[in-house]
C-alpha cells in the first residue's frame, strides 16, 4: 500500500513550527540539566489530577478570529510550575494537547505551549533563587508569578500571532489586535490564581487534600472563561445583525444586494493589493463594503424605486444615506463596528478633488478605505447602467476610471485597480459576475432601478458622474 503523502505547510510556517519545536527541546533539555536533581514531591495521582485539569482547560477553549483559540490552560501550567521542578510543567504542557489537527498544527500547539511554560517556569525559579524584598516583606512569590505570567503570555501570543500572520498573509499587528489585545488585561489579572491554586494544593483546607480547594476555585475560572466566550458570541451576533440589516435593505431595493456584493468583492481585491496582501484589512474593507449603502433603509421607498429623474431636493435626500447610515449603526460603534466601517459608510462618495459629499473632503483627507470603496462603487455603477445612461462595457468603464484619476479617484488606487482589471477577475464583467452568483440573471440588468446616481451629481453636472 502506498504511503500517504505527508501534508506540508508553506515554507515560512514550517520553519516557524520547527523553530518552536527545537526551541522547546533546547530549553527543556537545559531545565533537566540544571534542575534535574530537585525532588519531584508529587505522586502519580497528583500528576493525573493536574493533567486532568490541563486537559479540561483545553477542551473548553474559546474560539477567536482568524482560526485561533484561547483557553485557561496557562493557569494550571503556571500553578504546576510553582511547586514542581521547572522541567515538569513544560513536559505536561507539551504532552497534554488534543492531537486531532493536521500534524504540523498539533506540533506547533504542543511546542509553543511547552516553550511558553518552560520560559514561565524559568522566570519563576529565577525569583525564588534571587529573592525580592521590600523592607521585611518577601515579595519573591508575587514578583515571581507576575514574571512567569508575563513570560508565558508574551511567548504564547507572540508565537501564535506569528503563525496566524504567516498562514493568513496578514499583518502581525492586525492578527494581534483581533485575537489578543482585548484578552491581555483579563489574562494578566487571572494569573495570580495560579499561585493561589498552587498554595491551596500544598496546604489542604478540606478533607486533607488540596485538590478539593483547587476544584472550588474552578468556579470563578469557569465564569471568566464564560466572559471570553460571551464576547466572541456577541461579535457573532452582530455579524448576524449585519445580515439582517442587509436583508431589510434588499427588501426595499432588490438590486442592492447584487450591487453591494460586487462592490465588496472589488473593494476587497483592491484593498488587498494596495496593502501588500494584508488579508485582515481586505476582509475588514469587504465587510464595510457590504454596509456602504445601509443608510438607504432610512430613505423613502418611492425615491429609491423612482424610474424618472430625481429633483435636486430628492437627490439631496438620497445623498443623506451616507450620514443616515453612520447614525443608524452608531449604537454599535464600541461593541461591533470599528472606525473603518463608519469611514466607508460616511465618506465613500467623497471625491479626490473635494467635490463629493457629505463633507467635501479632498485627497488624503478621505480615509483610504472610503477611497477604495468609492472607486469600486463607481465601477460597479458604470457597468450596471442607470435610467439616464446605458451600461458601459468593462473596457469603457476602465477608461472612465482612468480619465477621472486625480479628479474623482486617488491616482494610486486607479493604477492598482488597472493592474487588477487586467488580470481579468470575475467581477470585471458584470454579467459574468451575476451569472456566477445567481445563474442566469439577464432580466435583472435589462431594466435597472434607480439609485443614488439616478440623476447627475450636483457637483459633477452631465453624464460624467460616476457614483453608485
Amino acid at each position: 500500500m502506498a504511503l500517504k503523502r505527508l501534508e506540508l505547510p508553506p515554507p515560512r510556517v514550517l520553519l516557524l513550527v520547527l523553530s518552536a519545536f527545537l526551541g522547546f527541546l533546547a530549553l527543556e533539555s537545559f531545565l533537566l540539566w540544571a534542575y534535574g536533581g530537585m525532588p519531584l514531591r508529587l505522586g502519580l495521582l497528583d500528576l493525573l489530577f493536574w493533567g486532568a485539569l490541563m486537559l479540561w482547560s483545553v477542551s473548553v477553549r474559546v474560539p477567536l478570529p482568524l482560526s485561533a483559540s484561547m483557553s485557561q490552560f496557562f493557569i494550571f501550567a503556571l500553578a504546576l510550575a510553582v511547586f514542581t521542578p521547572p522541567w515538569v510543567s513544560p513536559i505536561l504542557s507539551f504532552a497534554l494537547q488534543w492531537s486531532g489537527k493536521v500534524w504540523y498544527k498539533s506540533l506547533f500547539n504542543r511546542s509553543q505551549n511547552g516553550l511558553a511554560t518552560a520560559l514561565a517556569a524559568l522566570a519563576w525559579q529565577f525569583f525564588q533563587q534571587n529573592p525580592v524584598y521590600m523592607g521585611s516583606w518577601n515579595l519573591s512569590a508575587g514578583v515571581g508569578i507576575a514574571a512567569a505570567s508575563l513570560a508565558f503570555f508574551l511567548a504564547n501570543t507572540t508565537l501564535v500571532t506569528t503563525a496566524i500572520s504567516l498562514a493568513n498573509k496578514i499583518s502581525w499587528r492586525e492578527a494581534w489586535r483581533k485575537n489578543f489585545s482585548w484578552l491581555a488585561l483579563s489574562y494578566l489579572l487571572l494569573s495570580p490564581l495560579a499561585l493561589l491554586l498552587a498554595r491551596a494544593y500544598e496546604t489542604p483546607l478540606l478533607a486533607g487534600w488540596g485538590g478539593w480547594t483547587v476544584l472550588f476555585f474552578l468556579i470563578p475560572l469557569y465564569y471568566s472563561r464564560f466572559y471570553w466566550d460571551e464576547k466572541v458570541r456577541l461579535e457573532q451576533a452582530f455579524d448576524t445583525t449585519l445580515e439582517l440589516l442587509m436583508n431589510a435593505l434588499e427588501a426595499k431595493d432588490p438590486m442592492t444586494r447584487l450591487h453591494s456584493e460586487r462592490v465588496a468583492d472589488i473593494a476587497r481585491d483592491l484593498a488587498r493589493k494596495v496593502k501588500g496582501g494584508d488579508e485582515a484589512y481586505a476582509q475588514a474593507v469587504y465587510r464595510a463594503s457590504r454596509l456602504h449603502d445601509i443608510g438607504k433603509i432610512a430613505i423613502p421607498e418611492h425615491l429609491l424605486l423612482k424610474s424618472g429623474t430625481l429633483t435636486p431636493e430628492e437627490y439631496g435626500l438620497i445623498q443623506s444615506h451616507t450620514t443616515r447610515g453612520a447614525e443608524l449603526l452608531s449604537p454599535a460603534r464600541k461593541v461591533a463596528f470599528d472606525l473603518l466601517v463608519y469611514n466607508v459608510i460616511l465618506y465613500h462618495h467623497e471625491r479626490w478633488d473635494g467635490r463629493g459629499y457629505p463633507k467635501r473632503l479632498a485627497g488624503q483627507e478621505i480615509p483610504e478605505e472610503a477611497r477604495i470603496v468609492g472607486l469600486a462603487d463607481a465601477y460597479e455603477a458604470m457597468t450596471a447602467g442607470r435610467p439616464y445612461r446605458k451600461a458601459k462595457t468593462p473596457e469603457e468603464a476602465l477608461r472612465e476610471v482612468q480619465e477621472l484619476s486625480g479628479h474623482q479617484f486617488d491616482p494610486r488606487l486607479v493604477e492598482a485597480f488597472t493592474e487588477l482589471w487586467e488580470q481579468n477577475p470575475i467581477w470585471r464583467d458584470r454579467q459574468a459576475y451575476l451569472e456566477a452568483k445567481e445563474g442566469s440573471v439577464s432580466h435583472s440588468t435589462s431594466t435597472p432601478r434607480s439609485s443614488d446616481s439616478a440623476s447627475p451629481s450636483p457637483s459633477e453636472p452631465g453624464s460624467r458622474t460616476s457614483e453608485g
